[in-house]
């Protein structure tokens, strides 16, 4: 009886010490929440409202050749109206950005869009003038030799803007980083996320020119081409529906612009831009 005792301790302790080398952990799974991007394709549509720094506009043609100084412009806003702002055919009317991209990298995305901005000359304003104007009327207001002298433009000198409009249609580069990855935060349903872009293109502009009575010209032309940088923030919901406001900057140079109906006439300018834009969007993966 004593032996039976002690061989039965001997296995329960035994039993114990083997249940306990052989336990197995299970190992924790952490959950990755990093943001990815790459395959996904992503379109917005929005408004801007557009600055503009001052500009020297040189005008040529078969009588004349003269540079306005340091000449005033500023963009033209579109009095809200959901028939305007909302509604396709009226697309033109106010001033709009928009976009397509593609991410080809979990942080990285290319995209074209056309920034479509308004540029209006400001009317009746002094400028200073260097050059000739020799037009065929003799007893013509407007004809003489100018050595920097002061002038003010007014609506029979001059009316020239771009309001049909001002196109920039370009190319982004863009670096995109959710937040959320950084925080460790669950961005499955909100993403908070901030962008910066670099960007080339070219000017489409209708320009709308009276030059000296002149007849009026106005039509679409390819003037010449920008650069841009790009900085802004994206608020994402449920993966697929996001609003973005961005801060854009950039500079411009226009050496071909038509300014009559005659393609002897054009001018010229260069100027720096500065945009505040708000876009609504869709983004959705495309390529797995």
């Amino acid at each position: 009886m004593y032996k039976a005792l002690i061989v039965c301790l001997f296995i329960g302790i035994s039993t114990e010490v083997y249940s306990q080398e052989t336990t197995i952990t299970s190992p924790i799974t952490e959950i990755d929440l990093k943001t990815k991007n790459k395959g996904k394709f992503y379109f917005y549509w929005g408004w801007n409202k557009s600055q503009y720094s001052y500009s020297d506009l040189t005008f040529k043609g078969d009588d004349y050749n003269f540079t306005l100084y340091n000449v005033a412009a500023k963009d033209r806003q579109t009095q809200w109206d959901a028939d305007v702002y909302m509604n396709p055919t009226n697309i033109s009317i106010p001033q709009t950005v928009g976009r397509i991209g593609y991410y080809f990298h979990d942080h990285w995305n290319i995209s074209i869009g056309v920034d479509h901005m308004k540029y209006v000359m400001v009317s009746q304003q002094f400028a200073t003038i260097d050059g000739y104007i020799d037009l065929k009327t003799p007893d013509s207001e407007f004809n003489g030799v100018y050595d920097n002298a002061p002038i003010y433009i007014d609506e029979d000198f001059l009316e020239f803007e771009h309001t049909d409009g001002l196109n920039y249609v370009n190319v982004e580069l863009s670096r995109v980083d959710n937040l959320g990855d950084h925080l460790k935060w669950n961005s499955k349903k909100i993403q908070l996320n901030v962008l910066e872009s670099v960007g080339v293109g070219v000017l489409y502009p209708k320009t709308n020119t009276t030059l000296m009575s002149k007849e009026r010209y106005d039509a679409y032309h390819l003037s010449g081409f920008g650069l841009s940088l790009k900085g802004g923030v994206n608020l994402t919901l449920f993966n697929h529906f996001f609003v973005q406001a961005e801060l854009k900057a950039g500079y411009f140079t226009m050496p071909n612009i038509r300014t009559t109906t005659s393609s002897a006439d054009s001018a010229s300018q260069d100027f720096f831009f500065f945009q505040r834009n708000i876009s609504f969007g869709y983004i959705f993966q495309l390529i797995n």
